[in-house]
């Protein structure tokens, strides 16, 4: 079984590799996924690693307010996506 981490306040130059090199000394990665902007293609600033869940803890104690790019990382486990008010868009 696999928990998902959130990982925010990355550098915008970050990447994928970089989030897996980044957790990956404390807990065995599944995948990691940087957000990105659908318009623009730039990085949104956070991030979504999948790691064992048993070792999700472990990493999110070792990387809160660890310094990357010289930003302060805010890491927690992902909350499932609220549904949004308003139903499917239509253009």
């Amino acid at each position: 079984m696999a928990k998902t981490l959130y990982i925010g306040n990355l550098p915008w130059s970050a990447t994928e590799d970089d989030l897996s090199q980044l957790v990956s000394p404390h807990a065995q990665v599944v995948s990691a996924r940087v957000a990105m902007d659908r318009e623009t293609g730039r990085s949104r600033g956070f991030g979504f690693v999948e790691v064992e869940d048993d070792q999700a803890q472990v990493a999110i104690d070792a990387l809160q307010n660890v310094e990357m790019g010289g930003r302060l990382l805010t890491v927690n486990e992902a909350r499932p996506r609220e549904p949004r008010p308003g139903g499917p868009r239509r253009y």
